[in-house]
């Protein structure tokens, strides 16, 4: 079909737009479901294990970083997957690669010792960062993106390393630390005033994840320690735990019921239901970022869900 001269400059324009879009670097999807933004061919490729991480470094490097976040989708379970080639490309280029550790994401490893520029890339480990360690003849609580500290030690190790990567951005990359921390002191004043209105507060979890969270607001994890191993390992719930379980429900001996809605099962159906069933507030919480937030946003609204289902 012939174009008229009248439409022939705008669908040019409009090819041109889309082009220079194309070959720009973006922000993955690992942002929360926020829009990409087209970012510099110099930008320092950046690979995170999980979105959670991704999101903490867009947030440090703004525009002068280019994230892959590997695992975005609540359905995927980060301590089984397989990455995929193009997992391995995007660490094959990454210049910083942030990880969880401690067991949860075995597989950046795996890529990192097949990568073929290993020694040239710094990696960064979130538990490491933590200093969080196994108790004594327990096993370590991994999920440390639920410690509020954590998040800021980490944005201010994430600064480090993107300044090493791109020294010319150095002082833009701290500052934007310093703002990431200054966000999260409001938080940390949250969680201590739920501390202080509630202390020693018995509440239930369907599996470790938000325990950092809960520790730190002065909550007791009344949870049976075979239930959270049971769901969190996908092995079934031995029948005298789940009753153990329930009877903290159905007695009302905790204030709340803190749940992964990521790993959802009959089990956890059961007790969520009989939560529901006896008055006992539930709180959802995930393992990687919501659609839409980022994270600080994304632990506000898990403080104050928690805030709210302990009551004034």
């Amino acid at each position: 079909m012939r174009v008229s001269s009248t439409r022939a400059p705008v669908l040019f324009a409009a090819f041109c737009t889309a082009l220079l879009q194309g070959c720009g670097g973006t922000s993955d999807s690992g942002t929360g479901g926020e829009r990409q933004s087209t970012t510099p061919a110099s930008a320092v490729r950046v690979v995170a294990s999980t979105n959670v991480y991704g999101d903490i470094v867009r947030q440090v490097g703004g525009d002068r970083v280019s994230v892959d976040s590997i695992i975005s989708d609540p359905a995927q379970d980060p301590h089984s997957y397989e990455a995929s080639a193009r997992n391995q490309l995007a660490v094959s280029k990454a210049r910083v690669v942030i990880e969880n550790g401690g067991g949860y994401d075995d597989f950046i490893g795996k890529m990192l010792r097949t990568a073929n520029n290993a020694s040239s890339t710094e990696v960064i480990d979130a538990v490491q960062v933590s200093g969080k360690t196994a108790p004594e003849g327990g096993e370590l609580n991994e999920h440390v993106w639920y410690d509020l500290p954590t998040a800021s030690r980490l944005a201010d190790r994430i600064a480090d390393a993107l300044a090493r990567a791109d020294p010319a951005h150095g002082a833009f990359f701290h500052r934007n630390a310093e703002e990431f921390d200054d966000r999260l002191e409001p938080l940390l004043a949250e969680v201590a005033r739920i501390k202080a209105d509630h202390p020693n507060a018995a509440v239930a979890v369907t599996e470790p994840v938000p325990l950092y969270l809960t520790e730190a607001s002065g909550l007791r994890d009344d949870t049976p320690a075979e239930f959270g191993a049971a769901v969190e390992d996908g092995t079934e719930v031995p029948a005298n735990t789940m009753r153990q379980m329930l009877d903290l429900l159905e007695d009302k001996r905790v204030k709340a019921l803190v749940y992964n809605r990521q790993t959802s099962g009959p089990q956890t159906e059961r007790v969520k239901k009989a939560a529901a069933e006896n008055g006992i507030p539930v709180v959802s919480v995930t393992e990687t970022l919501p659609e839409g937030q980022d994270y600080v946003s994304w632990m506000k609204a898990n403080v104050e869900a928690l805030r709210k289902a302990l009551g004034p």
